[in-house]
């Protein structure tokens, strides 16, 4: 193994990574977006409105792409032991 083949590596598994965290992440910005937006027009200054609605849309985005993110590591997991068993 050579160092082209350790970057190469490395680059699928950040592309992976963002693959899998990108939807929760965006997620997770427009809910903030959209309380911060709703604080902003109601001067409500609670602290627990940021937290509890961005916890609660995490969670159930995680339950719905669980599936695509459990497919998108087994892929990963597949082509790195290809790439093992090929030499």
């Amino acid at each position: 193994m050579n160092g082209a083949d350790v970057i190469d590596i490395a680059k699928d598994a950040i592309t992976t990574l963002l693959m899998m965290v990108g939807p929760i992440l965006g997620i997770a910005l427009s809910v903030g977006l959209m309380i911060a937006f709703f604080q902003a027009l109601t001067q409500i200054q609670e602290m627990t409105l940021t937290f509890v609605p961005k916890i609660v849309a995490i969670f159930f985005s995680l339950m719905l792409l669980l599936p695509y993110m459990g497919t998108t590591i087994g892929s990963l997991m597949t082509r790195l032991a290809d790439r093992i068993a090929g030499g």
